[in-house]
């Protein structure tokens, strides 16, 4: 296997650059790079420990002060002899430490070519491999923390012990029928039934987590709706912190959707920005409205505006109804800094009574969200956070539930163990015990160089 190299850290001036180097020749490669303040090559040094020197270009000469660690294989990231060096934060360093390398025999990773190869050298399974791109990507705390805890192991656990229960009966049923003049047990019908049952309800649990580890891992797509002059944008403004969308006394000011990523009570809302929604002969701004009605008709939560301080409006009764379709919807009531014309107890949603130019009443409207999308029972961890995760998990709980009826409707063993082979497949499909080339190639190409 070829020794890569990449540059681990951003483009971008900053304090520390990272370079990385794995593969069979790292040592070798990296004692022509650098040069320790010692003298000694830094091969020679020990493991996991720091080293103080010179990182040289190309032609041998010193670029930079630096630091360098190596890892042997079987005790480092890709499971292979790996070596990093730390250096000040110059992509002009960097780059020509990068270049250095690949003259002393490395070759350009590839996109999560590292992580890719911990895969392989069975560092970690594909669960765990995902959870490393759901922690470099992730925009809330709880996001980082399932990540982190997925890459600890702890939804890989879970998918074990399920895994491992199959594997027992059907294994011990196949020995029986290979080798029937040896004194192994028969796999009993209670034995079975235990084992289908457990496998059925963590299968349950975990793909019933997969619409909150959505939202932990996306955020909640969210529309901001109402007739013109109500304060939508007014309420994105108060909401992401700084003047995103422009705010005007003019009716049919915002003409598109205009969207911002904002967390509101630990929850991350991919706010939209609507039109006004309102009949108009104007051309322009009826597409808008067009547009409005698809990001309401396309979002987790609708957030219906509201002005508190002049009567309802048969616009307003619009937006309502249409909010009334999404999943999760609140009525907000703004311009609560002035008199009030009526009474939010009679609308047909929960309603937060708030002032966007104030920002009086923000943290109510914050509790409300937390609310509609609470963390959860799971474990941070064990949240399914993407498709793939919740297919795969989704048909192994259909193959233990065909294995569980086969059961109950008196068929014999092997047909019953038929589908508890086929809830092994998609299990290993989920580990990457079984996944596909082209699957595994598609995973890691959502990485960047460099991890």
């Amino acid at each position: 296997m070829d020794t890569i190299a990449a540059i681990s850290t951003g483009n971008q001036i900053a304090a520390i650059g990272i370079l990385r180097l794995s593969g069979p020749e790292a040592f070798s490669v990296a004692d022509a790079v650098f040069r320790p303040a010692g003298g000694r090559p830094l091969s020679a040094h020990p493991r996991r420990t720091m080293v103080y020197g010179a990182l040289l270009d190309r032609s041998g000469t010193p670029i930079d002060h630096a630091l360098a660690v190596t890892f042997a294989a079987g005790a480092s990231y890709t499971g292979e002899d790996s070596v990093e060096f730390h250096c000040h934060g110059s992509p002009v360093v960097l780059q020509e430490g990068l270049q250095a390398l690949f003259a002393a025999g490395a070759r350009q990773a590839e996109g999560g070519e590292f992580t890719k190869r911990a895969f392989l050298n069975g560092c970690m399974d594909l669960t765990e491999a995902e959870a490393v791109i759901d922690l470099i990507e992730a925009e809330t705390a709880d996001a980082a923390r399932n990540a982190v805890g997925q890459l600890s192991g702890l939804l890989r656990r879970r998918i074990e012990g399920v895994y491992e229960g199959l594997m027992a009966i059907t294994s011990r049923f196949y020995a029986v029928v290979d080798y029937p003049d040896e004194d192994i047990e028969e796999v009993e019908q209670s034995d079975l039934l235990e084992t289908l049952r457990a496998a059925e309800a963590v299968l349950s649990e975990l793909l019933a987590s997969f619409d909150r580890g959505r939202v932990l891992k996306n955020g909640v797509p969210a529309a901001i709706i109402g007739r013109p002059n109500v304060g939508k944008s007014s309420l994105l403004n108060a909401l992401a912190g700084y003047d995103r969308a422009i705010v005007t006394d003019v009716a049919g000011t915002t003409r598109d959707t205009v969207e911002e990523k904002v967390l509101a009570g630990g929850v991350l809302l991919r706010l939209i920005d609507t039109a006004g929604i309102r009949d108009t002969a104007d051309t322009v701004e009826r597409i808008g409205v067009d547009r409005s009605r698809r990001a309401a008709e396309g979002a987790q939560l609708c957030l219906v505006v509201l002005d508190g301080s002049r009567p309802l409006t048969a616009e307003d009764e619009a937006a309502l109804a249409l909010a009334g379709g999404a999943p999760k919807a609140l009525a907000v009531v703004n311009k609560a800094d002035l008199p009030q014309k009526w009474d939010a107890a009679g609308l047909p949603l929960p309603a937060v009574a708030l002032s966007a130019k104030t920002g009086a009443g923000l943290g109510d409207l914050e509790r409300a969200v937390a609310a509609l999308f609470p963390a959860g029972e799971a474990p941070r961890g064990q949240f399914v956070t993407n498709p793939r995760q919740a297919a795969a998990v989704g048909r192994a709980l259909d193959a233990v539930r065909g294995a569980l009826a086969a059961l109950s409707g008196g068929l014999t063993p092997d047909a019953v163990l038929t589908d508890a082979e086929a809830a092994l497949s998609a299990l290993g499909e989920l580990t990457g015990k079984t996944a596909r080339e082209d699957l595994v190639a598609q995973i890691f190409s959502r990485f960047c160089v460099g991890k």
